[in-house]
């Protein structure tokens, strides 16, 4: 049942739209991002011929909607509420099959991009140019230029050049998407420049290089230091993710099969060839820091899990607050409900 009425659903979960044409890859990257599923598996899903909304915030800490749309979906015809759906989104990602001819997907672009911004000025309007692991590097970056200035074009031309578009080379074959989906969900992370801060104060007192905060269930992070993020090291944290879970699965459990198997006292040390040490540090049930430190600094790790040891309970403030703020929100909420009248003009007594 989709409901657009309660006015403070949206800022508590913000609502990220999946658009474009049918067989663009929409689904395959929700299933891979969300659900874990293999990527070889996501050839054998069906088209998806209704709109599917599906909540992210009751398995992981990443906190939004996520819906699924068909890529047949008609703006024009008269069932179709589109101004209620826009006026909700956070973000609304559009997937263009770069294998593909791409012209009708531009097409279908600018009139989305258009409608929505009419509705939500707000929106934060994402570009996934897909499938681009069948591309070469050369055809990779000419493809995304011509896409760029085709559309950017074609919001110019109708004058709106002030509506901007971020776009991202992506494949659910390799870490791209992950990290794409990271740059999306972070904008609607309102604490982000406080995590940030955070974790450069960390990394400076530490002796830290790199340090990422992510989100365990879906590997995307949700925040890294001012640093600049380099695709091998992203991709060294995921895998190092990926390898703990597995392990704490296997032998985290009790003999009976309860337990978590990523809990307060999960922590790993990975030691690479190269100086460098990953380590791995549980900050709440959902989230965990992965950090790169060189062998020499490493020495000092009493030092860093003291740093640690603060940055968790900052870490924890922060969402403290927010719980309070999503509290105090539902409540207005559930008063605003009892305010209004019932059918025979009387309002309603709160219970």
């Amino acid at each position: 049942v989709l409901d657009f009425n309660d006015p403070f659903s949206t800022e508590v979960k913000p609502r990220i739209l999946l658009m474009g044409l049918r067989r663009s890859g929409k689904s395959s990257i929700q299933k891979v991002v969300f659900h874990k599923m293999s990527p070889n598996e996501t050839l054998f899903l069906e088209s998806t011929n209704k709109i599917c909304r599906e909540d992210v915030s009751n398995s992981s800490f990443v906190n939004f909607q996520i819906w699924d749309f068909p890529g047949q979906i008609d703006f024009f015809d008269p069932t179709f509420d589109y101004e209620m759906i826009f006026r909700g989104t956070g973000a609304l990602i559009f997937v263009i099959d770069s294998q593909d001819d791409y012209m009708e997907a531009l097409a279908r672009l600018h009139l989305t991009v258009t409608r929505a911004y009419k509705v939500n000025p707000d929106i934060n309007f994402e570009i996934f140019i897909h499938k681009v692991d069948g591309l070469s590097d050369d055809h990779k970056i000419e493809t995304q230029r011509d896409i760029h200035q085709r559309a950017n074009d074609d919001l110019a031309d109708a004058g709106l050049e002030k509506i901007h578009l971020s776009f991202y080379l992506t494949s659910i074959y390799d870490h791209s998407i992950f990290e794409a989906f990271s740059k999306v969900v972070q904008k609607l992370i309102p604490q982000l420049p406080t995590l940030e801060n955070l974790l450069n104060i960390f990394i400076s007192n530490s002796g830290i290089e790199k340090a990422f905060l992510f989100d365990v269930v879906s590997k995307i992070y949700i925040a890294t230091d001012s640093t600049p993020v380099d695709m091998q090291t992203y991709e060294l944290c995921c895998d190092m993710i990926d390898v703990v879970i597995d392990i704490s699965c296997i032998y985290g459990l009790k003999d009976d099969g309860t337990g978590t198997p990523y809990d307060k006292e999960s922590m790993a040390i990975i030691k690479l060839n190269n100086t460098t040490v990953l380590y791995l540090k549980e900050v709440t049930k959902f989230l965990a820091l992965v950090c790169f430190v060189r062998e020499e600094s490493f020495e000092r790790k009493g030092l860093i899990d003291y740093n640690f040891h603060c940055f968790r309970k900052a870490i924890q403030e922060v969402f403290e607050v927010r719980m309070k703020v999503v509290r105090s929100r539902k409540h207005q909420s559930h008063l605003q409900k009892n305010k209004r009248p019932t059918p025979n003009g009387t309002p309603r007594m709160p219970l």
